[in-house]
């Protein structure tokens, strides 16, 4: 990427030399089929239309075949690679603009200001951002953004290392180039949106914190109107080591069905939804450890939670229990 935007690939500007430059003077990248693994391509955020439907913030991206060679993940479920006048969309695009993926099919258009594209075909690209945006011929994407240079050029190494490509941005300072991996400028990234992050869960906190008065709210409500009938349990016999023990196991064979409950919504209506963004989309999985942390998270809970009611309930005396409304 260009130097001082290593946070910002949209806001990168590279010269165009820079592709041929790196593609030589970095000895090791891949070569599939003979052709070295480097793509200067241009990254652009700006709102697409689609036929019938307002317009949406998009990422496009200008590539030429060779983006083929370095997001190796990427691959063309219907259509072709896009040519001048035609964009290749991710399978999630339609997605972020609402509609069936029926209504984004290879053959249909897309708006660019007054601009119309048609779409030749649909990637996935698993395990990446990539799966929502739009690919353009670069350019296309040059003439319509007025640009004369590049975003980033992205390199696939396979004998090099990344101290070789990070040498070649030194040596080539005229190009003012910043050498940058992949998963480091996510991590950028996520630095950048810290601040977000806290104030989420700082909510979440709130929202937690509400959702937990509330609930020893409802045992203490619940538990209060029970002192007499614990009481009498006590007057035949049971101890009040054995009746706090059986309020607990009420609780928790009610937390657990909540759980259950609240188990069963998730994987119906939660589990495998993608969720676009600025950048792309990602995907919310359910793992099984996801769902073993909430099991025990709900478990704790409703052990702790239902102690102070219970101790509530069996604290008076006998007397006084059994005269208690």
């Amino acid at each position: 990427v260009g130097t001082g935007s290593e946070e910002s690939v949209e806001r990168s500007e590279v010269q165009l030399e820079a592709e041929a430059a790196a593609s030589t003077a970095v000895a090791g990248l891949a070569s599939p089929l003979g052709i070295t693994a480097a793509s200067g391509e241009i990254v652009y955020m700006a709102p697409l239309g689609i036929v019938g439907g307002s317009e949406k913030p998009s990422l496009l991206r200008g590539v030429t075949e060779k983006a083929l060679l370095v997001h190796h993940r990427v691959r063309i479920l219907e259509g072709a690679f896009p040519r001048p006048g035609e964009v290749m969309i991710g399978r999630f695009l339609h997605r972020r603009f609402g509609v069936p993926a029926d209504d984004l099919v290879p053959g249909t258009r897309l708006f660019f200001g007054r601009d119309e594209f048609r779409i030749s075909g649909i990637f996935e690209a698993a395990g990446t951002v990539l799966e929502s945006e739009v690919w353009f011929d670069r350019n296309d994407l040059a003439a319509l953004t007025q640009r004369d240079s590049l975003s980033a050029v992205y390199l696939r190494l396979d004998d090099a290392e990344f101290d070789d490509v990070h040498v070649f941005t030194l040596q080539r300072n005229d190009l003012e180039l910043s050498a940058i991996r992949e998963d480091q400028y996510y991590d950028k990234l996520s630095t950048f949106y810290a601040p977000i992050r806290v104030m989420v869960w700082i909510t979440a906190a709130l929202v937690a914190a509400g959702a937990l008065f509330g609930g020893l709210n409802t045992l203490y409500a619940a538990f209060a109107s029970r002192i007499r009938e614990m009481a009498s349990l006590q007057c035949i016999g049971y101890t009040r080591r054995a009746l706090l023990l059986s309020l607990i196991q009420e609780s928790l064979l009610a937390t657990l069905a909540g759980a259950l409950l609240a188990f069963t919504v998730a994987l119906t209506f939660l589990d495998g939804i993608h969720i676009p963004f600025s950048l792309g989309t990602f995907t919310v999985e359910l793992t099984p450890s996801i769902i073993m942390t909430g099991l025990i998270t709900g478990i704790v809970l409703g052990t702790l939670g239902t102690l102070p009611p219970a101790l509530r309930c069996l604290q008076p005396a006998l007397p006084l229990a059994l005269r208690s409304s």
